[in-house]
């Protein structure tokens, strides 16, 4: 893949380094001097030196043919402009964007980013996993696609415990990928038989988590208007 992303910074640096050990094609733009040129020193090539936000520099460096453009930066404006240029302009196929401000990322899925990736709501969710109690976790967002990855806890008193998948009647916007039991990675079935303290992996989309909340955890959600 030919992968191009905005913002030289730590995050940029490593994603860069990471993305090249697994073959891929990557340029790393940056618009201040001091640091592209800090940046070429061990990553060459793979640095362009110019502001990711404007059309002229994203043309230079082949938006056109990019399979996919990463926004990195620290200024939520500037990720957001890159990804949203990369669309309209060169038709690029798949943007993510870093989101700085967890208040930000609504917006940023309205406005058509792909995937969001917000440091602060990860950090949330993994402090929020490890809490003794049974919550649905948002872990992954693909806006595109309208569909959620979610990780939640089945608790003793789950109206779903004891119970076949296929006994729940969940609807198609649930579709559970993984429950891990203890040491067990279960790819599930319609036949499995879910039990308190599972851990559940599933992709849904908005109305699927409602039902997938008012199944397994017992909650009563009432819908959006």
């Amino acid at each position: 893949m030919y992968i191009l992303i905005g913002g030289g910074g730590q995050v940029g640096y490593y994603l860069t380094k990471g993305l090249l050990r697994q073959g891929h094609e990557v340029v790393l733009l940056e618009k201040d001097t001091h640091r592209t040129a800090q940046l070429a020193e061990e990553l060459d090539s793979a640095v362009g030196r110019g502001d990711a936000c404007e059309a002229r520099v994203l043309e230079e460096y082949g938006c056109g043919r990019a399979d996919m453009v990463i926004a990195v930066t620290g200024d939520d404006e500037d990720n957001l402009v890159i990804c949203q240029m990369a669309k309209a302009r060169f038709n690029v196929n798949f943007t993510i964007a870093r989101v700085n401000n967890p208040r930000n990322d609504s917006l940023f899925r309205r406005l058509g980013i792909d995937l969001t990736i917000s440091p602060t709501q990860s950090i949330l969710h993994m402090i929020e996993a490890q809490l003794p109690h049974h919550t649905l976790v948002p872990l992954l967002t693909l806006t595109r696609a309208g569909l959620g990855l979610v990780e939640l806890t089945v608790p003793p008193d789950s109206r779903g415990a004891g119970q076949a998948i296929h006994a729940l009647n969940l609807p198609q916007s649930v579709n559970i990928a993984l429950i891990v039991r203890g040491e067990q990675n279960i790819t599930p079935t319609g036949d499995t038989i879910i039990e308190p303290e599972d851990h559940i992996f599933a992709l849904v989309t908005a109305e699927g988590e409602r039902v997938l909340r008012e199944t397994v955890l017992n909650e009563v959600v009432t819908p959006a208007s």
